[in-house]
């Protein structure tokens, strides 16, 4: 169910209480939000439906069944949550595989948390055939192990995704770093007890207990994920 990329094991670094660091993909890791928006409004245009522009923030970060199911019951269109879903993939692949972007700042700190042995998780709510697309560009060495939203009998907003992944990992999901991009992902992190880096793509997130808000992953480094724990120590 979790990737097939070998685990790096639960190494953690000598006198930090940061024992992993799980990483959401679309939107954090790589500037996609706008790719699956973009492909939302080709395919439902090829079904005859306009999409309202406001819709983009209560799809944005959620699963494919979420979305696509708001979509087809805003829109009224003639598709089952299947057919789309189909749809939508196929669309999404398509515009990856001829430009995957990185967020700034993303290749940076992927680079030190393995140059570091950080145990370090993908933790997405796209299905597998996605995941594995993009792990091929960022690098698979990178990760410990990856959790696909079709994996799980819940994805974001249940926690199950992160707790998933801490337990793949061998970790404490509280001593676990989690960094996501929208409100959906972050209630995931908080709801398994993460310490969470909200970096907005979308829409904005406010700051609050257990959450630090940044702008960029280019203000995120290991000293940073690291100083998030200095007090549970």
């Amino acid at each position: 169910m979790t990737s097939t990329v070998p685990a790096l094991g639960t190494r953690t670094a000598e006198g930090s209480a940061l024992q992993a660091v799980l990483l959401d993909m679309d939107g954090t890791l790589v500037d996609t939000e706008g790719f699956w928006w973009d492909v939302e409004v080709e395919v439902f245009a090829r079904l005859g439906h306009t999409l309202d522009d406001s819709w983009r923030h209560v799809v944005v970060g959620g699963p494919m069944t979420r979305s696509a199911g708001f979509l087809i019951e805003a829109t009224g269109a003639a598709v089952t949550l299947a057919e789309l879903s189909v749809l939508l993939n196929a669309g999404f692949e398509e515009r990856i595989g001829t430009a995957l972007p990185l967020m700034p700042g993303a290749q940076r700190l992927l680079a030190e948390l393995y140059e570091q042995q950080i145990p370090t998780a993908l933790v997405s709510a796209s299905h597998r055939r996605i995941i594995d697309r993009v792990l091929a560009s960022l690098g698979p060495q990178h990760f410990s192990l990856s959790i696909a939203g079709d994996e799980v009998s819940r994805t974001k907003p249940y926690p199950d995704p992160y707790l998933l992944a801490a337990a793949g990992l061998g970790v404490d999901p509280a001593r676990c770093a989690v960094v996501e991009d929208t409100a959906t992902g972050v209630a995931a992190a908080e709801a398994a007890g993460c310490q969470v880096v909200a970096v907005p793509s979308v829409a904005p997130i406010a700051p609050a207990a257990r959450r630090t808000v940044v702008t960029s992953l280019e203000e995120v480094d290991l000293a940073f994920l690291r100083g998030l724990m200095t007090e549970m120590v």
